[in-house]
């Protein structure tokens, strides 16, 4: 097996991209545990699902709509987004749980200390995650922010060559190699290193590594619930601090912007019970494409919408890395029809 372990950051057969801002993906993220798609047995792909496509396209599209949902919350800084965001998407979430009868599973995790310890690694990663997106976005870095999680499945592959001491195939290395040479061109383009989105690319990649160790013991809700469960008390005493210094913005900009704030629980959660319920329709394949839908969103609000610069060296680092993914992607795919037709025989 030269392919790197399936991971929220890694599609088993794609090489692609977790989704964005709120990882995912059906084999333990930003949220614990997918449920994998089905198949049709022995090897055989799953039959392509309308209802799972339209299910998978609008998570996608909501997560690659981010950067036009957090400029909304200003003038709340992104620190207090961030805590707002933990906050209510735990509650949000503990509705969601008890209304679909999953709080056994969420009451399990707290309970199991090497879970529990697991899933709090994970809640620094992905707050940390959630943080520099959210700063990127508000300090007009939407595009370093696409790139982050356009180049995220390559910085997967070398996390799994580094910690799990997998073996790549000769395609895989060449993407990463590409890979690299891209980062390399848009540093000498923008004199300096893209910090953004390696650092998007980085967290989120070790984040999928880590809730790999918690596998399909917890599912997709449950996890988040945890791990914004072990980020709230932080998260209020932050909040606390911010209401008694007059810093805070919850409550002093009006009705509209605390709902805003308060929205932050529903814009969580709401793709990853979307995507949650594509994947158990859907092909992996299907749903390794449909994850570029995300970045590649994000990518053109970040040129068409907020008018981000584009120089002639950042276009040659992206096209880097878009040719980087196609090599992975076809690689990716090739492998998996093969180890497909080998099953059946």
């Amino acid at each position: 097996m030269t392919h790197p372990s399936p991971a929220p950051g890694h599609l088993p057969g794609t090489g692609t991209p977790a989704p964005p801002d709120a990882p995912s993906v059906p084999a333990a993220p930003s949220d614990a545990a997918a449920p994998a798609p089905s198949g049709t047995g022995r090897g055989a792909p799953a039959p392509t699902d309308r209802w799972g496509l339209l299910l998978g396209a609008g998570a996608f599209f909501l997560w690659g709509a981010m950067p036009l949902y957090f400029p909304l919350l200003e003038p709340a800084a992104p620190l207090e987004i961030i805590a707002h965001r933990v906050v209510w998407s735990l509650l949000f979430c503990l509705v969601l749980l008890a209304a679909t009868r999953q709080l056994g599973g969420f009451v399990a995790a707290l309970r199991s200390p090497r879970t529990l310890g697991t899933l709090a690694v994970a809640a620094v990663l992905i707050v940390t995650n959630w943080t520099v997106y959210v700063y990127g976005v508000l300090s007009g870095h939407v595009l370093d922010a696409a790139l982050g999680y356009f180049i995220n499945p390559l910085v997967t592959v070398l996390l799994a060559v580094a910690v799990l001491r997998e073996r790549l195939r000769p395609a895989q290395w060449v993407a990463v190699g590409v890979g690299a040479a891209a980062v390399v061109v848009i540093s000498t383009g923008a004199g300096g290193l893209p910090w953004i989105a390696l650092v998007l690319a980085g967290s989120f990649g070790l984040y999928g590594l880590v809730k790999n160790r918690v596998g399909r013991t917890v599912e997709a809700l449950p996890g988040l619930a945890v791990e914004t469960a072990v980020l709230t008390p932080v998260a209020l005493v932050y909040l606390g601090w911010l209401g008694a210094t007059g810093a805070g913005t919850f409550g002093t900009e009006g009705v509209g912007h605390a709902l805003l704030l308060a929205s932050a629980g529903v814009v969580t959660a709401l793709p990853l019970l979307l995507f949650s319920a594509a994947a158990r329709r859907l092909p992996l394949s299907v749903v390794g494409l449909l994850q570029y839908l995300g970045p590649a969103l994000q990518f053109l609000f970040g040129l068409l919408v907020f008018h981000e610069p584009m120089s002639p060296t950042r276009w040659a680092g992206f096209g880097l890395v878009w040719l980087a993914l196609v090599v992975l992607s076809v690689d990716g795919l090739r492998t998996a029809r093969a180890t497909r037709l080998a099953a059946r025989r």
